[in-house]
């Protein structure tokens, strides 16, 4: 996996972590692009300021496109934009997903998953590739506000 042009290791992202992990089907793509990455963006502050130190977003796209999306959409150091070349990281979450069918080979599905120091704690998968709703920006404060309660009740 990369990260702004660089190898780094699942280890690296997310030892000793709270990170939200969002996955897209591909960089560029309209969903991609106007929904999913832009509600990260906005809500960004809000996510972080709820013991989150990490907001990745990973696509099974080169290190060369995810670096142009990333340009392009005017993302700053609040997210983590990552690599997934090959897949693997797709393939060890379950979330891999054949898209042949529109030339699009493997790639990921649309996911969101709170990963605290290497071991996920939640991960909620799209059943429409083309919806933002269980994988968005709002279900992720919702789940962070729920994980925090239940920590607090004991």
């Amino acid at each position: 996996m990369s990260a702004l042009g660089r190898s780094v290791s699942t280890r690296e992202i997310f030892a000793g972590k709270r990170v939200v992990l969002f996955g897209v089907p591909g960089a560029f793509s309209p969903t991609c692009s106007d929904s999913h990455l832009p509600g990260f963006e906005l809500r960004a502050k809000e996510i972080l300021s709820r013991g989150v130190d990490t907001i990745a977003c990973v696509a099974v796209n080169d290190a060369f496109v995810m670096r142009a999306w990333a340009r392009a959409r005017g993302i700053d150091d609040e997210i983590l934009m990552l690599a997934d070349g090959n897949g693997e990281l797709a393939r060890a979450l379950g979330v891999e997903r054949d898209l042949s069918e529109h030339g699009m080979r493997l790639r990921s599905e649309r996911f969101v998953a709170i990963v605290e120091d290497g071991v996920v704690r939640t991960l909620h998968v799209e059943p429409d590739v083309c919806a933002v709703a269980a994988s968005g920006a709002a279900a992720v404060v919702a789940e962070l506000g729920a994980l925090a309660a239940a920590s607090a009740a004991g």
